[in-house]
């Protein structure tokens, strides 16, 4: 394991200033580790890291690489921020250089096609695009995490745009094609066709020839394929892709050769809607459907009743929502849903535990309602708000992601935030919570080996949360050795099986009450083999889900529903804690 980068260096008033590494950049660093040897055998001479801060990230990928004689540039919009890089490089000794500029302002032409590794952990907060422009002006530690309009406004600057957009048939016929520019001709086409579609070698949906790359994906029997000659953001043009294909499927079902053949026209408004000059604009398919229609001509009455909505939806503050829709019942449906994340020691002592939540929500709501939606009264959504209040009670929550509806001007004062909710089920936040985790349940494992004949286990579960909730799909999979024959088991709670394919012993419980627990005992026998190595003991995997319980903490107040008409509506809150192969205990 690669040690993080020695930060001593850095004061706590440096971190007035820096944006101090947290769980983004250490996944980040994770990342960079678990493909050290892809990088190492790319023979580096010029890394790059885009707002590198601290300078964590960059002598991290030094200590990676080793000593190659390569270059480490980091670039940050803050003066202080690319002081604290080069000091950090010293630090480690990692050769270390920093250009206080926005991105790559000035930089991009002089870096052309010479730089062999870049990094970007961009401000991914949502925020009012004018807090966003308001954090870059100022060139603070603010610009470190406001992202703007759904978190991706820093990161859409940096990113480039569609130059062509095809589908193609099984044959390489083209079915559709547009062009954004004027440097790609249509005989480009040609090109996809014989190096994809014509060799059935090719396996990788990206294909770089020269200057160009070639994204496709394969919808039954077509092909949908972008093209651009830029360093463009590969995830962001699957994204693309993937979302073209779900509104096509929204409009004619299913996306083969036939449909597309019988809507091209269709499908060509839907391109030039859906992509401005290459760059993607509105893909709301409820907002599409209401100005890009199959239908026959309408009356005039229609159009402009029509009309009036496109305006308002297309263009106004609730591009999510219509404002005529209808229902008998009015009802509100929340989820909280929290997934654990654990890894235990055998002795005990928690290794790593965090939380991913996510609210979903279902509105079956008439009108335009505003929804206010209350959260607990110690809510901190940052660590420096801690420290600022200390308050050691509160619940914490980390990289905080809310719905594009959501107005969060009030949450500071009262820890609600009001919105006008889409119709039918969202996402209304995501979240995760690294400290002060709730682990519902409690592994307590024994496992000794007798010599070489025979291993001996002794596992207790116990369940750490109110009576009152139960625990449901309880399976504990207790890794066995791989030269076992058999497995003896004794327990009193649910079942048991020797699964020697996986060499595990899975246990299952299908219920257990709160502030219970339960007991396995098991022998394994095992075969003496002539090259005997020693048994890894990998860990045992959990999987529970418990009901009305949240592990974060984390709690709804009150959900409350205003409309003008002043309808009732009936509100439901569900709370869901489950782990499901991430919950780790070593033994």
């Amino acid at each position: 394991m690669i040690p993080t980068p020695d930060l001593s260096h850095l004061t706590k008033d440096d971190y007035k200033h820096v944006y101090e590494p947290a769980e983004d950049t250490f996944i980040l660093l994770d990342a960079l580790e678990r493909d050290s040897e892809y990088l190492k055998s790319l023979k580096p001479r010029l890394c790059l890291e885009i707002g590198s801060g601290s300078g964590c990230v960059l002598s991290f990928l030094g200590a990676v690489l080793g000593d190659t004689g390569a270059l480490y540039l980091g670039t940050d919009i803050n003066v202080r921020a690319a002081q604290a890089t080069i000091r950090t490089g010293a630090q480690n000794k990692v050769p270390t250089a920093a250009v206080v500029t926005s991105l790559l302002g000035g930089l991009e032409r002089r870096l052309a096609r010479r730089v062999d590794v870049l990094l970007f952990n961009p401000p991914y907060v949502p925020t009012l695009e004018d807090e966003a422009m308001m954090a870059q002006d100022d060139k603070g530690i603010a610009g470190a995490w406001a992202g703007g309009m759904d978190g991706m406004g820093i990161t859409n600057t940096l990113l480039k745009d569609v130059e062509a957009f095809f589908i193609f048939n099984q044959k390489g016929e083209v079915l559709i094609s547009r062009l954004f520019r004027p440097d790609l001709k249509r005989s480009i086409a040609d090109v996809f066709r014989i190096q994809v579609v014509s060799n059935s070698d090719v396996r990788s949906p990206i294909i770089t020839l020269g200057s160009t790359s070639f994204f496709h994906v394969r919808v039954n029997n077509v092909y949908v394929m972008a093209v651009t000659k830029n360093n463009a953001n590969a995830a962001l043009v699957f994204e693309f892709i993937y979302k073209f294909n779900s509104i096509a499927r929204s409009y004619f079902s299913k996306v083969d050769e036939e449909s597309v053949k019988n809507n091209f026209v269709l499908i060509y408004e839907l391109i030039d809607e859906i992509l401005d000059f290459g760059f993607p604009q509105n893909s709301e398919i409820d907002t599409l459907k209401m100005y890009i229609t199959t239908e026959s001509v309408k009356s005039e009455a229609a159009v402009r009743e029509e009309s009036t909505k496109i305006t308002s939806q297309a263009t106004g503050s609730t591009s999510w929502r219509r404002n005529d829709i209808r229902y008998k019942k009015n009802e509100a449906f929340v989820d909280v849903v929290e997934s654990v994340n654990l890894l235990m020691s055998a002795k005990g002592s928690v290794l790593r535990a965090d939380v991913d939540g996510h609210i979903m929500m279902r509105a079956y709501l008439s009108g335009t309602p505003e929804c206010k939606f209350g959260l607990n009264d110690k809510l901190l959504l940052n660590k420096s708000d801690r420290d600022a209040t200390g308050d050691d009670d509160a619940v914490e929550l980390d990289d905080c992601q809310f719905h594009q509806c959501v107005r969060l001007g009030k949450f500071d004062a009262d820890r609600s935030i009001s919105f006008i909710p889409p119709d039918g089920e969202f996402e209304l936040m995501k979240y995760r919570c690294t400290r002060d985790v709730n682990l519902p349940l409690k592994v307590i494992p024994t496992v000794v080996e007798h010599g070489r004949t025979k291993v001996e286990y002794n596992i207790t579960v116990r369940t750490n949360f109110s009576s009152k909730l139960y625990g449901t799909e309880i399976a504990l999979r207790i890794p066995t050795p791989l030269n076992a024959t058999k497995v003896d088991a004794k327990f009193q709670h649910g079942k048991a099986k020797y699964t020697p394919s996986e060499n595990v012993l899975l246990w299952k419980i299908p219920r257990m009450q709160g502030g219970t627990e339960a007991s396995l005992t098991a022998i394994a026998d095992l075969t003496s083999t002539t090259n005997q190595k020693p048994w890894a003991r990998p860990p045992i995997d959990v999987d529970f889900q418990v009901l009305m319980l949240t592990a974060s903490g984390l709690s709804v107040r009150y959900l409350k529903v205003f409309e003008k008409s002043n309808y009732h509506s009936v509100k439901w809150v569900r709370y869901l804690t489950k782990a499901s192969g991430t919950y780790q205990i070593r033994i």
